[in-house]
């Protein structure tokens, strides 16, 4: 076997309606394709295409994702007010890890999704 690269991360959803809103309009992804007839979409990213999935759908338990998918913007600031002028809240304030800027919110299920800057070298430690 020879993994070559990652295609897409699936995230879930209960309300495949609701997460298409969320992901298309709120935080702008460009749409991708429709799974056929099945309540799964795809958004690009420009480097990992984000599959949201309605879990019952597909006979998979609905359980949000945990830990964050870091979405890289250019500025955390500028897009954090702007998600948050769209209702989108952060659960804490904007993190510095001396290489990086993050700030973690929640998609409507629940998943945890972070803007993402990284403004070290990309040798740069953190500290």
């Amino acid at each position: 076997m020879n993994v070559t690269g990652v295609d897409f991360i699936c995230i879930p959803t209960q309300d495949f309606d609701r997460a298409r809103e969320f992901y298309g309009e709120t935080l702008g992804l460009p749409f991708g394709k429709q799974w056929g007839n099945m309540p799964g979409a795809e958004y690009e990213t420009g480097t990992l295409t984000i599959a949201v999935m309605q879990s019952d759908a597909f006979g998979i338990e609905f359980r949000p994702h945990g830990h964050p998918v870091a979405l890289h913007v250019d500025d955390v600031e500028a897009a954090r007010a702007e998600l948050e002028s769209k209702g989108v809240e952060f659960a804490a304030d904007t993190m510095d890890s001396g290489v990086c800027h993050m700030a973690h919110f929640r998609d409507p299920d629940g998943n945890v999704l972070m803007l993402h800057h990284r403004y070290a070298p990309k040798d740069a430690r953190p500290g």
